[in-house]
């Protein structure tokens, strides 16, 4: 056993786990590698303090800890080769700092297998790290906080299920706040009512975990254990979960297991050798992003992934984890020409190391974290993604439908005239949408890089491109599916997203909206759709309007969405969709029906032209009374207000259309979507 005591040693003292690690079988790698602060009790009931270092480092041929503490001399605390009975060939270096304390940063000094010394390293399980562009790890208390969010946590598992709404507000903590970059912990107090007004269910933050460069957005992380320092400390980040918690609102976490950038301090060549990627470039480097790959054929390496996403659920309560770029992962061809890819053992290319990294990911995290959901960007037709393993899937509790993104935008870009051509655009996702769980997702990605915000995606003069946003949104909102939206979408801004600037605030700050004698404030618990707009004196006053009314249609939305069963309840089962109007692509009309278990209906219609469609007769399941819950066109929203109002009332007639028994005759307003239930 190496020189340090049982108590110093802690965890690393146990040959099981060691073994466990060396197999590829420890999901709690944190336990035994990083920095970890320690106050242990020697022989003579006397107390020693100190922090006790640890590394895998299995090729180097010596390991210092150089830090704050000891002036950054890498002759100060050289580290020893991990040796104990039953586990002698661990690749673990560890030492004991007693002048090390909480608050210090600290890196790794390594010599390579030939004695080469290497560029100083940050800890691979590091807690916490200097803010960038420093490079250094920082000793962090680590679980240190005390949670408030039990209620919370005992249901979480209820609002994940199936049949429960899930609509997701993705953001880039760095860019969203009025402010500009501010702490984790300060945002809760803006961005947790904005949220709640909104009525969103969950939101979705961007990598968070340590990168050093601002421009990838978190995508090239190097710090698969600590929170991004440039928003805070780690327990700042675990008080905006717990409040977002406090507020039922669930926290997703975008986490990016397949690559690592090439910064020196970081992963590549760790220990002189390929140790978490591959040796050979055409399996080692991804040719987009210039990025590594890991090698997950490696079990200490499968170890590190599955510990750190289990690590963010278990340790700061997110509630899932979206995983970015999965396809990448699977194929060994992804993005590569012929002769850039090495085929697999069996001729294929098929990256089996990662599938089976990716199904026992799943395995175990759903089996340590119950209640949390497994998110999958995955953007080709690989089967099962949201199958489980059991059944020959990759686990995944849903997945991105990359299809209906890329096949809608394209059909609500074109101008009205020529969308006659595309009706299939709209339509085809129903034929493949109950083979996975699905979220249909308007990210980060389709509004930057000279994309365009989604309003200026929308053809035509003023008024046709906000009807058409807000009847994009009212088709999103009702198609079957869960959903993503990313910030900004509901500000209707002008222009696309850009990282460095923020969001255009403006848009809802001028005050044009006023609620029953109150100026306008999006902190209000008011029923916004109620209120009434200030008639525009300016142009400029005109387009604010527009712009507040597609955030009040976004928030009648999500609340629809969230009251009304046939809109979620059925969302992953056949039985919950019906075709009214498939194939009218001369008028660009479509119109379908949603159910519940009960067989409860809410009946949508869509107008995808500039054309107002009077006494058009639609098909419905039962007699009686519709009811409007939602009209896009609406005075509220800025609409020209033709057709049915909210709470409008139309009458069914015993004349069976569209397969269904009975029918009513309405206005379909130009460009606009109607929403109605039955009246029981």
């Amino acid at each position: 056993m190496n020189n340090l005591s049982r108590e110093q040693l802690g965890a690393l003292g146990d040959a099981e786990q060691l073994k466990r690690f060396s197999r590829g079988e420890h999901y709690a790698i944190y336990e035994l590698l990083g920095a970890h602060p320690q106050c242990v009790v020697g022989t003579e009931n006397e107390h020693s303090s100190g922090v006790r270092f640890s590394v895998w480092a299995p090729n180097a041929s010596s390991v210092s800890v150089i830090g704050d503490f000891n002036g950054w001399d890498g002759q100060a605390n050289p580290l020893e080769r991990l040796v104990i009975e039953g586990a002698p060939h661990t690749g673990i270096w560890v030492g004991w700092v007693e002048a090390a304390q909480v608050g210090e940063l600290y890196q790794y000094q390594l010599h390579g297998p030939h004695g080469e010394q290497l560029p100083n390293k940050a800890d691979p399980v590091a807690f916490e790290a200097e803010i960038a562009p420093g490079r250094a790890s920082r000793i962090s208390s680590s679980t240190d906080y005390t949670w408030h969010d039990q209620e919370w946590m005992k249901q979480r598992d209820r609002h994940h299920q199936l049949d429960q709404p899930m609509s997701i507000y993705e953001l880039h903590l760095g860019s969203w706040s009025r402010r500009g970059r501010i702490n984790y912990q300060a945002i809760a107090d803006e961005l947790i009512p904005y949220v709640t007004a909104l009525g969103f269910t969950h939101i979705e933050l961007m990598p968070i975990t340590e990168f050093p460069f601002d421009g990838s957005w978190g995508y090239q992380t190097l710090g698969l254990f600590a929170p991004t320092s440039r928003y805070g400390r780690p327990e700042d980040l675990r008080v905006l979960i717990d409040r977002c918690h406090q507020a039922n609102i669930g926290v997703i976490l975008d986490w990016v297991p397949g690559h690592f950038p090439v910064d020196e301090h970081g992963l590549i060549r760790f220990d002189g050798t390929c140790l978490y990627e591959h040796e050979d470039a055409r399996r080692g480097m991804h040719p987009d992003w210039g990025t590594c790959l890991y090698q997950y054929g490696r079990y200490e390496v499968r170890d590190f992934l599955i510990s750190s996403a289990i690590y963010w659920l278990k340790h700061f309560h997110f509630d899932g984890l979206r995983v970015d770029a999965v396809a990448s992962m699977l194929y060994l061809d992804y993005s590569r020409e012929e002769g850039e890819w090495i085929p697999n053992h069996e001729g294929g290319n098929t990256h089996l190391e990662a599938v089976d990294f990716l199904r026992r990911l799943n395995e175990h995290v759903y089996g340590q974290e119950p209640g949390i959901v497994m998110i999958a960007e995955e953007s080709t037709s690989w089967p099962g993604v949201s199958s489980p393993t059991y059944d020959g899937g990759l686990g995944f509790g849903r997945k991105w439908n990359m299809g209906w993104m890329n096949d809608t935008l394209r059909y609500i870009e074109k101008d009205p005239v020529h969308r006659s051509y595309d009706h299939h655009l709209m339509t085809f996702a129903l034929v493949y949408q109950y083979s996975e769980r699905f979220i249909l997702p308007i990210s980060h990605d389709e509004v930057v890089h000279g994309k365009g915000s989604l309003l200026s995606k929308m053809p035509g003069d003023e008024w046709q491109r906000f009807a058409n946003l807000r009847l994009y949104l009212s088709f999103m909102w009702t198609h079957p599916g869960q959903k993503l939206l990313f910030m900004g979408a509901e500000l209707a801004s002008e222009s696309e997203w850009r990282p460095d600037e923020g969001l255009n605030w403006e848009d809802l700050d001028r005050e044009q909206l006023h609620l029953h004698g109150e100026a306008w404030n999006w902190r209000s618990t008011l029923d916004l759709e109620r209120g009434s707009f200030t008639r525009p004196e300016h142009e400029e006053t005109h387009h604010q309007e527009k712009r507040i009314g597609c955030w009040l249609l976004l928030r009648r939305l999500n609340a629809i969405y969230r009251a009304y069963q046939p809109l979620h309840q059925l969302d992953m089962s056949p039985e919950g969709f019906a075709w009214l109007l498939l194939d009218d692509h001369e008028r660009s009309l479509i119109s379908y029906v949603r159910y519940d278990r009960s067989g409860h209906a809410v009946v949508v219609l869509l107008n995808f032209t500039p054309v107002p469609r009077y006494h058009e007769r639609v098909g419905v399941p039962k007699g009686g009374a519709w009811r409007a819950i939602l009209n896009s066109d609406s005075p509220c929203f800025a609409g020209s207000g033709l057709g049915l109002r909210r709470g409008g009332e139309v009458w069914s007639q015993q004349e069976g259309w569209q397969g269904q028994p009975h029918s009513i005759t309405l206005d379909i307003p130009p460009l606009g979507a109607l929403i109605l239930e039955e009246v029981r």
